[in-house]
């Protein structure tokens, strides 16, 4: 059971009872989530499992996909529409004023994290503060949108395809939008269709699990390579797979390989990928550090 399951999030329960589900269908100790999806969203959870718990820290930097529904006119003290409502406007912008307004977050933008959300800051969750009547400052970060199609449901409301850097909050996004129109916004709803380079169709419903048998359970399991398929893949002889194993740096010139300074090279053996390696150089030459073993 070593490895990650993707799993389509089903609305209205959180990422945390999600892969407190999972955990008990696949009758595993260890698992987490890479990247919180708001309980109201549905879409791509990557679940890992037992030793690729390890892997967390490569998928939590990775690009992220959504399609959300943006609803103009209202603002809410969690930014979507389960929030309080906070202002009301009766003003509807024409179709090329919105568009122009949403086109116009294409790029690099510095966006300030809402305060419903699973950010820490002191050790406590900003989510946590806010259920407390606690509002502190938050810094704005620097997000990427890489693209946005938008389409016109209604006077009032737009699908958003979203394509953005990690740390994006697709909520504060409609938020700026309507802000930027002048009448507020929410987000009335959100999909992630892609994380991690896995999309719907590598996903489960929890729905799906139950009912499989476990062996059909055991193929939903994808191995943790997957996780690595970009990086390069380097198999070692035994002799070199030993000294990997023991965390020591294999010479390039030694297996006849190059490589750049920093580049990230799977490891395998004759039984198959075991970890994680990071060309550094050292004083003899450039090597291959084992920096994650699975």
């Amino acid at each position: 059971m070593n490895g990650l399951i993707i799993i389509n999030k089903e609305e209205g329960l959180t990422s945390q009872a999600t892969v407190s589900r999972v955990k008990r269908l696949l009758g595993v100790k260890k698992a987490g989530h890479t990247g919180t999806l708001d309980p109201m969203a549905t879409g791509v959870l990557p679940v890992l499992l037992e030793r690729g718990v390890k892997a967390s820290e490569f998928m939590l930097t990775s690009d992220k996909h959504y399609i959300a529904t943006l609803l103009l006119g209202l603002t809410t003290d969690t930014e979507d529409i389960m929030g309080s409502p906070l202002t009301s406007c009766d003003t509807v912008p024409s179709e090329a004023e919105v568009m122009a307004a949403i086109e116009s977050f294409v790029g690099e933008y510095y966006q300030t994290p809402p305060m419903y959300s699973a950010l820490k800051v002191g050790g406590k969750k900003l989510c946590d503060l806010a259920r407390e009547g606690v509002v502190i400052e938050r810094e704005a970060r620097r997000v990427e949108i890489f693209s946005i199609l938008a389409e016109r449901i209604s006077e009032r409301e737009y699908t958003l395809d979203v394509k953005c850097s990690k740390g994006t909050y697709i909520r504060t996004l409609c938020a700026d939008i309507g802000a930027r129109l002048g009448v507020g916004g929410v987000m009335k709803s959100l999909i992630r269709a892609e994380a991690s380079g896995f999309t719907l169709k590598d996903a489960y419903t929890l729905s799906e699990l139950e009912g499989m048998s476990k062996e059909e359970r055991l193929r939903a399991v994808l191995p943790t390579e997957r996780i690595f398929e970009k990086y390069r893949r380097v198999t070692l002889s035994d002799f070199f797979a030993r000294l990997a194993k023991c965390g020591l740096e294999i010479y390039l010139h030694k297996i006849k390989e190059t490589a750049e300074c920093g580049e990230l090279i799977r490891l395998s053996d004759k039984d198959g990928f075991f970890a994680l390696g990071e060309v550094r150089k050292f004083e003899d030459g450039l090597a291959i550090k084992p920096i994650r073993q699975f």
